[in-house]
């Protein structure tokens, strides 16, 4: 077993919640079940499930060694930006699902990852696995990052949680934004009807913060950088058509006919930034747009 230690930051959170709030590749589920087992120690013994944190108390969770997953590695063309032991950054292209799910079965980046990668794999979770950190929709394109070792992992997890890991997109929203830039802090949360899709929810939501700032204004429509400080599922597409600006394509939360040349919604994650978790360094990545998003903004300029 990988022992794994971890330090509480809030008070009277439940520990299955702080557990997973603490390693994103760590589900809830899956944090009871380490508790349900005793593998979750504090001072040396048992935690019981309904224990509640204290600022400051250290956490022992004594993760189960990687078991293989019923997933097989699959020769699927990678654009690798940057790899060394412990990490890779991918730019994902339009299409490629993240995680076999219902519906995606295989070739998916995960299988990509596991042919690509090899034996080196994290294994937080208690599985044989790319250690992504962080995803990006299906019809999202662009940089995503992996850890290829436990101690990687976590350390990137954490600059999920402390914002050191900076992520930025180019996104193209339906109307004129009356500002030049600005912020929406928004909790979201499942949708109260549709599962299947996000909302903002000041209520039950979960904090989401994005910033945003115009590049180019076009007729009746603009183009915009945003930056994530929080990572919620459809954060920028939530967030912008909460504001009035659905994204060009969200069939989801924009329009509902597709955009003719759009598979998806216009949304590029461009720019990737963190602290290298073997050097501390800062590593800055960036990938250009790809061709059919600068299609677009060439098509939205000589309106």
């Amino acid at each position: 077993m990988t022992p794994l230690e971890l330090i509480a930051d809030r008070e009277g959170e439940r520990v299955d919640q702080f557990l997973a709030r603490s390693l994103p590749e760590l589900t809830r589920s899956a944090a009871q079940r380490l508790l349900e087992e005793g593998k979750v120690l504090q001072q040396g013994q048992a935690v019981k499930k309904n224990r509640r944190t204290l600022p400051g108390e250290g956490y022992t969770l004594c993760i189960p060694d990687p078991a293989p997953i019923d997933v097989l590695p699959q020769d699927i063309p990678l654009d690798v930006v940057y790899e060394d032991a412990d990490v890779i950054v991918v730019n994902k292209p339009v299409g490629l699902v993240v995680h076999p799910a219902p519906g995606h079965p295989d070739g998916t980046l995960v299988n990509a990852l596991l042919y690509h990668c090899g034996s080196s794999l994290s294994g937080i979770n208690g599985q044989l696995r790319p250690g992504i950190v962080h995803r990006i929709d299906r019809d999202t394109s662009g940089l995503i990052i992996a850890a290829k070792n436990d101690p990687a992992h976590l350390a990137l997890a954490a600059q999920l949680q402390d914002h050191s890991l900076c992520r930025e997109y180019r996104a193209v929203a339906v109307g004129s934004l009356r500002e030049d830039a600005g912020t929406v802090d928004a909790p979201i949360g499942r949708h109260l009807t549709d599962r299947k899709r996000m909302a903002v929810d000041p209520k039950n939501g979960r904090s989401a913060v994005t910033h945003w700032e115009v590049l180019a204004r076009y007729p009746g429509h603009t183009y915009v950088k945003c930056r994530l400080e929080t990572g919620r599922t459809h954060q920028i597409r939530v967030h912008l058509a909460s504001i009035g600006h659905p994204l060009l394509g969200d069939v989801v939360y924009g329009g509902k006919k597709p955009v003719p040349g759009l598979a998806g919604q216009c949304l590029h994650a461009k720019k990737l930034s963190f602290l290298h978790p073997r050097t501390g360094e800062r590593v800055t990545v960036e990938c250009p747009l790809p061709d059919w998003f600068q299609a677009v903004l060439d098509r939205l300029e000589r309106k």
